[in-house]
């Protein structure tokens, strides 16, 4: 479960508190400190790391992808670490946060998020979803390998399941990805990736 801190009143003294260890959100003006990811969630945000990495080498695209980059509303004081943020840096030199706190708040800075689904699983379907709806990401993806999401987000009976957000005239359209389905990426259509191949990039999934 996340725990609430404290009450901050703006970003910047959050990123100027924030430790350099452990991970840290600020929603909506409340220090959340999030729990210790599974191993399983790491060895899925890992092997995505890796994928878009040769896709982004292969391509010769202006991308990379940080360790501990932020992500902010610019109409709120909220902050978020997702699991893979991949940013364009052609377009940092237009973002006023990123040299003093490593932070994007513009839309051409971040072609696309993902979020690999822990036990706090409404802040991805819910919370940052809207968020990231609002700041105008053109795609994000929600991987939920352990089918921990709602009924109604993944279906019934639930099972693993990548959801995959597309903008499309300012609002989110989704597309989802099961079993040995191959992912479609609007940003990376040439991405060769079945849904099956990222949830056996686990333990777990491996185990079975």
């Amino acid at each position: 479960m996340t725990q609430a801190l404290r009450k901050v009143t703006t970003f910047q003294e959050f990123v100027d508190w924030k430790p350099e260890n452990g991970r840290y959100e600020l929603h909506d003006g409340v220090i959340i400190e999030m729990p210790q990811p599974l191993g399983g969630h790491e060895e899925v945000t890992g092997f995505l790391t890796l994928e878009f990495s040769v896709e982004i080498r292969q391509l010769k695209l202006p991308f990379f992808i940080p360790k501990q980059a932020l992500v902010k509303p610019s109409e709120n004081e909220s902050g978020y670490l997702p699991d893979v943020l991949i940013l364009n840096q052609n377009n940092l030199i237009n973002e006023p946060l990123w040299q003093k706190s490593s932070t994007v708040i513009q839309a051409a800075s971040i072609p696309l998020v993902i979020e690999v689904v822990s036990t706090n699983w409404r802040d991805d379907y819910f919370t940052k979803l809207g968020q990231y709806e609002e700041i105008g990401i053109p795609e994000y993806w929600i991987v939920d390998y352990l089918a921990l999401g709602g009924r109604k987000f993944i279906g019934n009976p639930k099972q693993p399941t990548i959801s995959v957000h597309a903008l499309v005239e300012g609002e989110y359209q989704v597309s989802q990805f099961k079993s040995n389905e191959r992912i479609i990426s609007p940003t990376f259509p040439e991405l060769n990736l079945t849904a099956e191949q990222v949830f056996q990039s686990s333990n777990q999934d491996r185990g079975k």
